[in-house]
């Protein structure tokens, strides 16, 4: 019974120092700058990438362009990763010249998963209408943002 108590105690000051809970493995790495490939990336644009640079452990800047537009914003993340979800701050364009159809400014919060999946909704209000739309096209006061694709660590 003496092994079997010594043998329990040893388990369990042993088991204090596991943490299997705990992302360990990616806090451990310390990426300080990301890419974002997907639908909607790179300032809402069709195709795109958006590229972050850590500027302190929460907090990021991002800049991406794709086909046909560009954007930028900046990051909070909640935790001290760069693989950790994020509310951000985005500016939109889409469009380039005669393309141009509008260029949007607002919050987003954005999902990324532990591994290489990423996805945003936000809110986006309209700054400047382009000559893409229709003169007669009436611009909302304010738009749903989203896009979806998968990011890497660099």
């Amino acid at each position: 019974m003496k092994k079997f108590a010594v043998l329990l105690i040893l388990t369990l000051l042993f088991a204090t120092h596991i943490f299997s809970q705990e992302d360990k493995y990616y806090d451990e790495i310390d990426n300080k700058r990301c890419l974002s490939v997907g639908f909607m990336n790179g300032g809402g644009s069709l195709a795109g990438f958006d590229l972050e640079f850590m500027l302190s452990n929460t907090l990021g800047v991002q800049f991406g362009a794709g086909f046909i537009g560009y954007g930028c914003g900046l990051n909070f993340h909640f935790k001290p990763t760069i693989r950790s979800t994020f509310l951000s701050f985005q500016y939109w364009h889409q469009g380039i010249g005669n393309s141009f159809s509008q260029s949007l400014a607002g919050p987003n919060i954005v999902f990324r998963g532990k591994k290489w999946f990423t996805c945003q909704f936000g809110l986006g209000v309209p700054i400047k209408k382009g000559p893409a739309l229709p003169d007669d096209y009436e611009i909302p006061n304010a738009m749903l943002t989203y896009s979806i694709g998968v990011y890497i660590p660099l």
